[in-house]
């Protein structure tokens, strides 16, 4: 992978999101995965910003889907991992867990 082309952390937090989350991705829902799980807020906007930055990357891909049934109801925009973005996604934390040390190697090191 080409220099600048590697997720930034939020970015791989939200990637990772999308993995979880399959087909059912939306802006709430990986906002709320993320928090979940980093027991770390976060700001929608944040997530919807990382969203069109990973769009342009071709990490990801966007669809509507028909207003919810309610009066007011708005459709939501449901988001897609594409291939290139799984690449991308599978490169980084493989290349993160080559980083880490394993358990016994980390034992008493400083």
């Amino acid at each position: 992978m080409a220099k600048g082309h590697y997720p930034a952390e939020f970015e791989l937090y939200v990637l990772a999101a999308l993995v979880r989350l399959g087909d059912d991705a939306y802006g709430m829902t990986v906002r709320q995965e993320i928090e979940a799980r980093s027991g770390r807020a976060v700001s929608i906007g944040a997530v919807y910003a990382t969203l069109e930055r990973l769009h342009h990357k071709g990490y990801v891909t966007f669809r509507a889907s028909d207003p919810r049934p309610m009066p007011g109801g708005r459709a939501r925009k449901y988001i897609r991992l594409t291939p290139k973005g799984r690449r991308a996604f599978d490169d980084a934390t493989s290349m993160l867990l080559r980083m880490l040390p394993t358990a016994a190697a980390g034992r008493g090191r400083r």
